[in-house]
C-alpha cells in the first residue's frame, strides 16, 4: 500500500457503454501501491474494456476513476507517463532490431539517447533477449516477442503496469517463463495490474483478483479465499463413455456430495474428502469410465458464481 493507504487506482460505479451495449456495468475497486491485481473472467466479461479506460485512451461513460489521484478524462497524458502498459497484442515494430524496439519507445517518454541505451540493455538482459538485441523482430517466437513487449513497457519506470492478458497464445514453457519475470518485478515492488482468463495465471500472479461476468464484479478476494468461500476443499471428476452418464446424477450422489456441475465433457462432484466420495459412489454401483480427486480451483468458484466455463 502507498504511506498514506491512499489507493494508486479507485472506480467507484464505474460503466462504460457503447451505444446500448453495457460492457462495463457499474463496478467498484481500489489497487494499492506493490500489489499484483487481476481481472478474471471469459472474453467478453468487460476486462479489456475496463483496461482501456484506466490506459486514458478509451473515456469513461459513467462514475467515477481516478489514476494516482488524477483525472483521465483531463490528464492522460500525465497518468499514461506513469503507466507501462502490455496491450492483448503485440504491437511491435517488425522491421527494427529488438533494441531498436525498447530505444524508440523511450523517446516518446523524453528519455535521453544515453540514459535509454542503458536502461535498454538493463531491460533486455531482465528479460533473456540480449543475445538478440540486435536481431529483426519478425522471426522471433511469440514467447520472446512477449517478453520483449514486457521490457518495451517498462522502459519509463512505471508506477503501475498494464497487461491485457499476457500469456495468451503462449506455449506453456514460454508462459511460466513469462510468469518468473512478472513475479521477479512484483518481488522488486511493482504493481501490476492484470486481466486473465487463465485461472492458474491468476493464482499465480495475483495477491487480490476480481471476478467479471457480463460487464460485474460477482466476486473479489484473495485466489485462495475466493475459493475457500465458493467451493469445496477438494473436487472429483467423472467421466463417462459415451452415452453412459446417469439421466439422474442426484440420485447417485445425494448425501455424500455438496454440490453437482454437470459439464459437456465430465462432472464434478464438490466435496470435503474427495476419496471418500468417490469410494462411497463406488459402493452405490456408480462405475464412471475414469475418476480424478483433485483440489478446488477458480475455475470451481466461476463455475458456482455464473454456471458457465471459464474459458469459452
Amino acid at each position: 500500500m502507498s504511506s498514506n493507504g491512499t489507493p494508486l487506482i479507485q472506480a467507484r460505479d464505474l460503466v462504460k457503454r457503447f451505444g446500448d451495449f453495457v460492457a462495463v456495468d457499474a463496478i467498484d475497486f481500489d489497487l494499492q501501491r506493490g500489489e499484483a491485481f487481476g481481472f478474471l473472467g471469459p472474453n467478453g466479461a468487460g476486462k479489456t474494456s475496463t483496461m482501456r479506460m484506466i490506459g486514458c485512451v478509451s473515456p469513461v461513460t459513467d462514475g467515477s476513476l481516478t489514476i494516482f489521484g488524477l483525472d483521465p478524462a483531463r490528464e492522460g497524458v500525465k497518468i499514461r507517463g506513469r503507466l507501462g502498459v502490455v496491450p492483448q497484442q503485440d504491437t511491435l515494430d517488425m522491421e527494427l532490431t529488438v533494441r531498436e524496439n525498447i530505444v524508440i519507445y523511450g523517446r516518446y517518454f523524453g528519455l535521453g539517447r544515453k540514459e535509454l541505451g542503458k536502461r535498454a540493455d538493463e531491460l533486455l538482459d531482465f528479460v533473456e533477449l540480449t543475445e538478440r538485441a540486435n536481431d529483426k523482430v519478425e522471426p522471433l517466437s511469440g514467447g520472446m516477442k512477449r517478453r520483449l513487449t514486457i521490457a518495451r513497457s517498462l522502459v519509463n519506470e512505471p508506477e503501475v503496469l498494464l497487461l491485457d492478458e499476457p500469456t495468451t497464445g503462449l506455449d506453456p514453457q514460454a508462459r511460466h517463463v513469462v510468469w518468473d519475470r512478472l513475479y521477479r518485478l512484483k518481488r522488486q515492488g511493482v504493481t501490476l495490474l492484470l486481466t486473465t482468463h487463465y485461472m492458474d495465471e491468476a493464482e499465480q500472479l495475483c495477491d487480490r483478483l476480481v471476478v467479471m461476468d457480463r460487464g460485474k464484479i460477482v466476486a473479489e478476494g484473495s485466489p485462495r479465499g475466493l475459493i475457500e468461500q465458493y467451493s469445496t476443499r477438494e473436487v472429483v471428476e467423472l467421466r463417462f463413455e459415451d452415452g453412459n452418464r446417469p439421466d439422474d446424477l442426484g440420485y447417485w450422489t445425494e448425501g455424500i456430495v455438496d454440490r453437482v456441475e454437470a459439464l459437456p465433457d465430465r462432472v464434478l462432484l464438490y466435496a470435503h474428502d474427495g476419496d471418500a466420495a468417490s469410494h462411497q459412489l463406488h459402493e452405490r454401483g456408480l462405475t464412471p469410465e475414469s475418476v480424478l480427486v483433485r483440489r478446488s480451483s477458480l475455475e470451481d468458484v466461476f463455475l458456482h458464481l455464473t454456471g458457465r466455463s471459464l474459458i469459452e
